[in-house]
């Protein structure tokens, strides 16, 4: 090889001037074609699992199509040019700045981030006719229904971010709801939708007073969020915090919520769906607490299309959440739920240890005929879930569809009373250490007497 190497450079040197220069004009295009190749190579791997970072993509200020944040003027249709114009554009960062900027119903397009400054408010319209009428999913069912306060359908690669503040005027939104004359009388809108939706990254964001769910993630697939803290008034009702819809591979981390319903609430349809059905999977919620609420992370009750594969570690529950591990059906959902897990969930104070409730429904709601089959539940373990409560909590399976397979481990709690269990098979209780102030610490109930035909 160096002996050629040798005989090619004479060769050079013989040559004239003119084509020795061509040749080392031409051995350093093929030096430079070469190094591109090798960039364009590995480009893809350095850019493939994340998205550019905001610091060096192209931000649109929404002020800069005429928006106004004085907390009076409506800016839906200045926000809403901002997005399409970065989308236009090739993609980009649409920045809400300092102040409150009032608007309805805004739709993310392909490419586009989403940030709201640290003292920007996105706030909601009170007024109806600023939230449109969509096709999509609510309650598990997909319909025609009020869009969002903010959208995403069918999108990629994105990121919703903080540090300020999406308020949708929950509160004051209901009260215009109560009122309103016209028939049928439109949903209230759910605050953020995100539908459809894959890779998706939503950090770092307070979220406050939804007029009905708070961050509905439905058809999604690898969604993360991390820090986000979502409030609202304990007189708005159904303000879930998060509501996992049919989804599969969603990652909860780091996040606060305190809300009047479920503050995180697993979904997969009903059975009055007018389409199939989804199963809802592999999710992990950690590291998250869980302040007032009906229930710290709730299974149901839309369990038609299965739930499974989810755990639950690393979390605290507060006085005032009313069943941090609950689990709700009824009886003519259908479904399997199994494979679920909690793990190092620390109780403090809360109404209700463990809530299993198959025959569950709201307080203005009315059972269904029973499915064929039956929901089931099975194949649940209750690890070091310890601390304080009023009460050990209840589980109630159905006839033909009993809760089975429930296992406590290293589970230490302090109630007043203790565990009342219907309709329950193969659960072991070994795990479970709970002292109580008053009567047993676990009581198996006799089902209701079946009514005669």
């Amino acid at each position: 090889m160096k002996n050629k190497i040798n005989a090619s450079l004479r060769a050079i040197a013989k040559q004239p001037l003119h084509m020795q220069i061509d040749n080392v004009i031409q051995g350093e295009k093929l030096l430079g074609y070469f190094l591109l190749a090798v960039m364009l190579l590995f480009a893809p791997i350095a850019f493939s699992k994340n998205k550019v970072s905001n610091n060096i993509r192209r931000h649109y200020l929404i002020t800069d199509n005429g928006a106004i944040g004085d907390g009076k003027t409506l800016n839906t249709i200045a926000i809403q040019k901002t997005i399409d114009q970065a989308s236009a554009d090739g993609g980009g960062v649409v920045e809400i700045p300092e102040g409150t900027f009032i608007s309805g119903s805004i739709f993310l397009k392909k490419g586009v981030d989403l940030t709201i400054n640290d003292k920007g408010i996105l706030k909601g319209s009170l007024n109806p006719d600023d939230y449109p009428q969509i096709h999509t999913s609510f309650e598990g069912v997909e319909k025609m229904y009020t869009a969002a306060f903010v959208n995403a359908q069918y999108l990629t690669d994105f990121n919703i971010t903080g540090p300020g503040t999406i308020d949708g005027s929950g509160e004051d939104l209901i009260a215009v709801y109560r009122d309103l004359k016209t028939t049928p009388r439109p949903g209230k809108p759910r605050l953020m939708c995100l539908e459809g939706c894959h890779n998706v990254s939503v950090s770092n964001l307070k979220l406050h007073n939804e007029a009905v769910w708070c961050m509905h993630l439905l058809y999604c697939k690898g969604v993360k969020v991390d820090g986000v803290t979502i409030t609202a008034e304990h007189n708005i009702p159904s303000s879930d915090g998060i509501d996992i819809d049919a989804c599969d591979g969603i990652d909860i981390n780091h996040c606060d919520i305190d809300v009047n319903d479920d503050c995180i609430s697993i979904k997969a349809g009903r059975e009055t769906n007018t389409v199939p059905n989804r199963v809802c999977q592999n999710i992990i919620i950690e590291n998250t607490r869980f302040g007032y609420g009906h229930g710290g992370v709730a299974m149901g009750s839309e369990t038609s299309g299965g739930i499974r594969n989810v755990e639950v570690r690393d979390c605290v529950a507060e006085a005032g959440n009313w069943a941090p591990v609950r689990f709700k059906s009824q009886q003519s959902r259908g479904g399997i739920v199994q494979h679920i897990v909690f793990r190092n969930f620390k109780l403090n104070g809360v109404n209700r240890a463990f809530e299993f409730n198959m025959n569950w429904t709201s307080s203005h709601g009315v059972l269904s005929p029973p499915s064929n089959p039956l929901p089931i539940v099975r194949d649940v373990q209750l690890i070091n879930v310890s601390g304080t409560a009023k009460s050990g909590g209840i589980l109630i399976g159905l006839d033909g569809s009993p809760i089975s397979n429930v296992k406590f481990v290293d589970c230490n709690i302090e109630a007043q009373t203790g565990l009342r269990t219907t309709y329950v098979n193969n659960v072991d209780y070994s795990g479970l250490n709970i002292t109580v102030k008053e009567g047993e610490k676990v009581t198996a109930v006799a089902p209701p007497a079946k009514k005669e035909q």
